[in-house]
């Protein structure tokens, strides 16, 4: 993948790592590193099955970078929080699962970039907040994703206090996975990584995409949408491969990694 000023990218057979890389700066979101970020997305090839999102230094993110945000044009800001938005909405177009691994601090809209990936494992001293309120910038787009991850009462409890979130009660609340101690971290990482990478791509690219477009539906029309999928899925090489090694008492052979 192409070099980049403000992320890492590496390529580990079939995980892609994508690690933020400003840690002089708490790897503050700034326009520039999301765009890296979008840029790093569109550039991941077919043959990359899993995403792992971490970051270098103590923190994992402080959000953005606020002594940008100073003394701009309302232009500014609203570009800012759209790349953000495509940031945050890419990662959920992606077919691939994205695990966040996440260390120290994730606050504002790095506490809104471990809602939005798939899974998020944290060390069990990490800690997540909310706390725009307390410098007049209420968390609007952050509380998109967190509120989903952890219900209408907690996210208000995280958006009008501000006060932090302990990894252990973020476990609870559904905003991360799972905590293990700190020097733990990557080995549970990869280990969730190699219960996913066990099935099919095709199939978790399949239920990645269904999983998101009925997520905030109505019953009825959540089934309307995943009814054909199912149906297409089924038929999929495969599917067909999978129900027959079940049937054979056999481990499948997929066409798309496992």
């Amino acid at each position: 993948m192409d070099e980049f000023e403000h992320i890492r990218v590496r390529v580990e057979g079939p995980v892609a790592r994508i690690t933020l890389d400003r840690p002089e700066r708490r790897n503050a979101l700034s326009l520039d590193l999301m765009r890296e970020l979008l840029k790093a997305f569109g550039a991941i090839d077919h043959d990359v099955r899993l995403v792992i999102l971490d970051a270098t230094g103590p923190v994992f993110s402080a959000g953005h970078d606020l002594g940008e945000m100073l003394d701009r044009p309302k232009e500014f800001y609203d570009e800012l929080f759209a790349v953000c938005t495509d940031v945050m909405e890419g990662i959920h177009e992606l077919p691939q699962p994205v695990i966040a691994k996440v260390q120290g601090v994730a606050t504002a809209a790095g506490c809104q970039l471990v809602a939005s990936c798939d899974l998020a494992v944290a060390a069990d001293d990490a800690w997540f907040a909310t706390p725009g309120v307390k410098i007049g910038l209420f968390c609007s787009t952050p509380m998109v994703p967190v509120a989903r991850a952890v219900g209408r009462k907690r996210a208000m409890q995280m958006l009008l206090t501000g006060e932090p979130v302990r990894a252990t009660t973020a476990v609870e609340w559904g905003l991360v996975n799972q905590a293990v101690p700190a020097d733990q971290l990557e080995a549970a990482v990869q280990d969730l990584a190699k219960r996913i990478l066990a099935f099919s791509a095709e199939t978790i690219g399949i239920g990645k995409r269904a999983f998101y477009a009925q997520a905030e539906l109505h019953e009825h029309e959540a089934y309307r949408v995943t009814k054909p999928v199912m149906a297409a899925n089924a038929a999929t090489p495969d599917a067909q491969e999978g129900m027959a090694a079940f049937l054979d008492k056999r481990p499948p052979q997929w066409s798309t990694g496992g």
